[in-house]
Parts: structure tokens; C-alpha cells; sequence
């Protein structure tokens, strides 16, 4: 039977992790869980070993192919449009390599389904510093970078840059997806961010990240630098041209 929410995981070459992880998202018993693995021609053959485990379970796994790598954030933006299109009531983003908690999928869901949020965050930085494993450069990069997106843009979310997320489909169509900028680490912030200009009611979920064991990790430099230039030029859009946030609201509201 089709479920009410679809777990979203781009993947870029993940063999080591991709089976896991579908089985462990399958197994969540406090609530039934479909997934879309969207996948950027993995020259691992990641993409193959989704369509084995398709042949298993076609109703509860399916997997969207893109031509190559094409960035985080068009992977999640062509994967939110399959998962407007087959009718998902919540649709959550999540990363292949078990950083983000398998057993947090059922309160991250709640928090949409009855919780009063719109959106919910897997929040590394709610209750102090909840990362394992990270070197101390980055856990500092990614902590100050959260600071650093309160500061410019006024959103008091914990963990702006946070990859492990809930949305309910209405805060999606009210989104022109079309118009999302940013393709990398910027990609979480400016999702966010749009949702808060638009009224919707973000909520954080606290979690302990765990960095990958198996598979290289994507992140780099220029990722980074995205994000601290991206976070100005949101702020700056949202004062200048605030229309762009209202007209979205209008037509994703009234379709």
C-alpha cells in the first residue's frame, strides 16, 4: 500500500551504503515509509543496485535517473516535483550514508502531521553541539555557518544548513521550484529561508549526526563559499524585491 511520505536520497556513488540504508528505511516500524532514490549516473553502480531492490519491493522504492551530476539541489528539486506529482503529503529529505538517523523518520514526520510544523528540521545544534565524528574544522565551519545565516537573515532556526529535512506538500507547491538558485550547501538555506518569508511554521527536531564510515563525502570549499555569499544575496533579495516571495505564496496557494 502507497504511503503518505516519501523519503527523498540523492546519490552520487554510494554501492556501500545504498542497500542499507533502503532496508533501513523500509524497516522503520512506527510508520510505513516510501523512497525515491534519485541518482546522478553513479559511475559506481549505485543506480543498479537500486533497480535490483526494485524488482523486490516496486511498490515502496522507485528511482528517478539524471544524465550525470547535476548538483544536491536539483536532485531534491526534481525529486520534490515526482513526489507533487504521485500525490505525497510529506516528503523528506535525507542523505545516503546514515548521518542522519533512520529512527528520527516517524518524528520528523509527526512534527508535520500533528505537530503544528510545516516544516522540520533534523537539528544538529538544538540542545548544544550533537555531531560524531566530524573533524573539529568542519564541525566549527558548519556551527558558526548556522550562526552566521541567523544573523544576516533573522530566521531562528538552530541548524540552517541542516540536510535532513520534513516538508508537508503544501509548503512545496507554494514554492516555485523553478526559481530555486542554489545547487549546493546554499540549496538547504535557501529552502529554508523561502519557507520562513512565506509564513510557514518551521520546527526543529533534535538528532545526533553521525559523519559517514563508508563513501567519500561530497563537501568542499567552494560548497562552502557558496553559502556564505548565498546567504547575502537571499537577505538582500528578500528586502529589495520582496515580490518574488509574495507572488510565490499567491499562485502556490491558490493552485
Amino acid at each position: 500500500m502507497k504511503s503518505d511520505s516519501l523519503v527523498i536520497i540523492p546519490t552520487y556513488n554510494e554501492k556501500e551504503n545504498i542497500r542499507a540504508i533502503i532496508e533501513a528505511v523500509l524497516n522503520v516500524p512506527e510508520h510505513q515509509f516510501d523512497l525515491l532514490i534519485v541518482d546522478d549516473n553513479s559511475p559506481d553502480g549505485t543506480g543498479a543496485i537500486v533497480e535490483q531492490i526494485i524488482a523486490e519491493q516496486p511498490q515502496r522504492v522507485h528511482l528517478l535517473k539524471r544524465a550525470g551530476k547535476q548538483g544536491l539541489g536539483t536532485a531534491y528539486i526534481a525529486g520534490f516535483k515526482w513526489a507533487l506529482q504521485n500525490g505525497y503529503e510529506y516528503i523528506i529529505e535525507m542523505d545516503a550514508d546514515f548521518s542522519h538517523p533512520v529512527n528520527k523518520l516517524p518524528e520528523m514526520q509527526a512534527t508535520c502531521a500533528t505537530g503544528g510544523a510545516d516544516v522540520a528540521v533534523g537539528s544538529r545544534y538544538l540542545t548544544g553541539v550533537n555531531v560524531v565524528n566530524w573533524p573539529m574544522g568542519r564541525m566549527l565551519m558548519s556551527y558558526f555557518a548556522s550562526a552566521y545565516v541567523r544573523l544576516v537573515t533573522g530566521m531562528q532556526v538552530r541548524d540552517a544548513t541542516a540536510g535532513f529535512v520534513c516538508y508537508r506538500h503544501e509548503v512545496l507547491r507554494s514554492i516555485n521550484l523553478d526559481a530555486v538558485e542554489f545547487k549546493g550547501y546554499a540549496f538547504q538555506i535557501e529552502m529554508k529561508f523561502t519557507a520562513h518569508r512565506m509564513g510557514f511554521t518551521i520546527k526543529e527536531v533534535p538528532i545526533v549526526f553521525v559523519n559517514r564510515v563508508l563513501g567519500d563525502s561530497k563537501m568542499n570549499s567552494s560548497i562552502f563559499f557558496e553559502a556564505l555569499w548565498g546567504v547575502v544575496k537571499l537577505r538582500l533579495e528578500s528586502i529589495f524585491n520582496s515580490r518574488r516571495f509574495n507572488r510565490q505564496l499567491t499562485a502556490g496557494r491558490a493552485s
